[in-house]
């Protein structure tokens, strides 16, 4: 097909759900609400880390990088969305589409490492408890992360500046809330090849490689506790790493669904649903499934709010 005939867009639209009639202002509200209790949480997270004694261990250092990879993916879809919901469509240049795309890929990348990194460190945890000082000491961690956000915005580079390279023609219309990966494609012109193959070379260092070792280091927790000969050890140990676990569930399960085993065109609404678990829902739980099942935040948060309590009353 010529191409001298096509006339190149340089804007991008969201159509959103559509069809949402009297279900608008309910499910903007449901939406806003959502985002503002998960900036609260993840901003409470961060607060409650870098301020108590009791909460500098690895364990609750990766957590925090957790809220604010949580918070900045949140605080990047969660506006987008609401406008498609009170608008039913929304505008964006296609260089705005693009920068969209990449802050989310480099944070989805960001949080495939770092989950891999947390269930390294309850592996040490319990499978080498003895030398998990050393092993996970503060410069470790830290290089971890660096590394791991390294890794994910050079990722999230890589691909948006190979998809710089296509052509959008005519066809403007994106039938979800932001800017993703399949659906672009599919509003591309041009040869998506280099895209795609560029695409999946790169979900092996930052989702599969990740992936595996998430479950190796799982294979082997429950293998040394199965070797725990009373059901109280067993048990304290499992809750030390099932917070960790079901993140892990709920956050691959929902990646998988999506960009590993696409739905098709037909399934477009399936596709925005499984979109919200991790780009809204997710970011609200992930705090609320650590703080729920650890005793020292929930302490460090009875406290703060005695002392505000006692404040308040002098």
């Amino acid at each position: 097909m010529s191409m001298k005939n096509q006339t190149l867009v340089s804007e991008i639209v969201l159509l959103g759900f559509q069809n949402l009639h009297n279900f608008k202002i309910p499910l903007f509200s449901l939406f806003l609400l959502i985002y503002i209790m998960t900036v609260w949480e993840n901003v409470l997270i961060m607060v409650l880390v870098s301020s108590s004694q009791n909460l500098q261990s690895p364990m609750y250092f990766f957590l925090r990088q957790l809220s604010l990879c949580d918070l900045v993916e949140s605080t990047i879809i969660v506006p987008t969305l609401l406008q498609t919901v009170i608008y039913d469509k929304v505008m964006l240049p296609l260089v705005g589409c693009m920068i969209q795309f990449s802050f989310l890929t480099a944070t989805e990348a960001f949080e495939c490492l770092l989950l891999a990194v947390m269930s390294y460190d309850r592996y040490v945890a319990i499978c080498i408890p003895l030398r998990y000082s050393s092993i996970m000491s503060h410069r470790v961690c830290v290089t971890l992360i660096v590394m791991s956000w390294l890794l994910g915005l050079t990722s999230a580079l890589l691909l948006v500046n190979t998809m710089a390279t296509l052509q959008f023609c005519d066809q403007n219309t994106i039938n979800h809330y932001f800017c993703d990966f399949f659906p672009l494609l599919e509003l591309s012109c041009s040869d998506t090849f280099l895209v795609r193959l560029t695409n999946i070379l790169l979900s092996f260092p930052v989702f599969f490689i990740p992936f595996m070792l998430i479950v190796a280091s799982y294979m082997c927790i429950a293998h040394e506790i199965l070797k725990i000969v009373s059901n109280t050890g067993r048990q304290k140990a499992f809750s030390t790493c099932s917070s960790h676990l079901a993140v892990v569930s709920i956050f691959y399960g929902t990646l998988i669904a999506i960009y590993v085993v696409p739905p098709r065109k037909e399934s477009q609404t399936m596709s925005e649903v499984l979109s919200l678990l991790y780009t809204v829902v997710t970011p609200l739980i992930n705090p609320i499934i650590y703080s729920l099942r650890n005793k020292d935040i929930k302490q460090d948060l009875d406290y703060l709010t005695n002392n505000r309590q006692t404040l308040g009353v002098t």
